[in-house]
């Protein structure tokens, strides 16, 4: 590494712990410089994102866990991760970006709400999955084109409004009428676990970093042991 700090070299560790805090003190004004320092000291953008920024949003969730951040601080550093994937994502090589799997998301047909999606995909993609977002207000055959399009590993749905429930269900049914080899997760603040299995749901994450979890779960059974 070429750049210094007080007379001395910093190191390539240094520099992922400064993407990492950066994520974790919600730096968004500062961290597409950061992002563009790294790169021009020689760390990849696959190390910037997996060993810097994604480490800084394991510690939000961590702290969300335990009770030490809430939705706002999620909403932040799902904001600021998405800044610095800018930078790093033009510079990622075809086979990094997915390398745990793809994962088509949306808010179901019906509902305009967008917060809590907008978290998952970012912890979502900050684990390693290629991120599909449909955005809002998602039709059942929005869902399923982009889910074959793409071979996803995974079709999460968010709703905040319980009168969409039909929607998702229809969805879910859809996926396993048409054979999609996919896994379908559920998640919004109406939802519980007893709904979400009556659905059809291989999955339902209470929050952001749970719907993350499963993910990562769900990619490590599919991996060759």
């Amino acid at each position: 590494m070429s750049n210094f700090s007080g007379g001395r070299e910093v190191t390539k560790e240094e520099i992922l712990d400064n993407l990492k805090d950066a994520i974790v003190r919600f730096d968004i004004d500062n961290i597409r410089a950061l992002a563009e320092d790294a790169l021009k000291q020689g760390v990849s953008a696959y190390e910037g994102v997996i060993r810097g920024m994604a480490k800084g949003m394991e510690v939000v969730g961590q702290k969300y866990q335990a009770g030490e951040f809430f939705l706002p601080e999620l909403v932040m550093a799902g904001e600021t991760f998405k800044e610095g994937m800018k930078v790093f994502g033009a510079h990622l090589k075809p086979s990094e970006i997915a390398s745990q799997g793809r994962v088509v998301i949306g808010t179901v047909e019906g509902d305009l709400h967008d917060i809590g999606k907008n978290i998952v995909a970012s912890m979502v993609e900050a684990s390693g999955f290629e991120i599909h977002d449909l955005g809002v207000d998602v039709t059942t055959a929005g869902f399923l084109e982009k889910a074959k399009s793409v071979s996803a590993d995974v079709v999460a749905m968010s709703a905040l409004l319980s009168t969409t429930f039909p929607h998702m269900r229809e969805v879910i049914d859809a996926i396993r009428k048409g054979r999609i080899a996919t896994k379908t997760l559920v998640g919004g603040a109406p939802l519980n676990m007893e709904i979400a299995k009556s659905m059809g749901a291989d999955g339902y994450g209470r929050d952001a970093v749970e719907g993350a979890n499963i993910c990562k779960q769900w990619a490590a059974e599919k991996s060759p042991k």
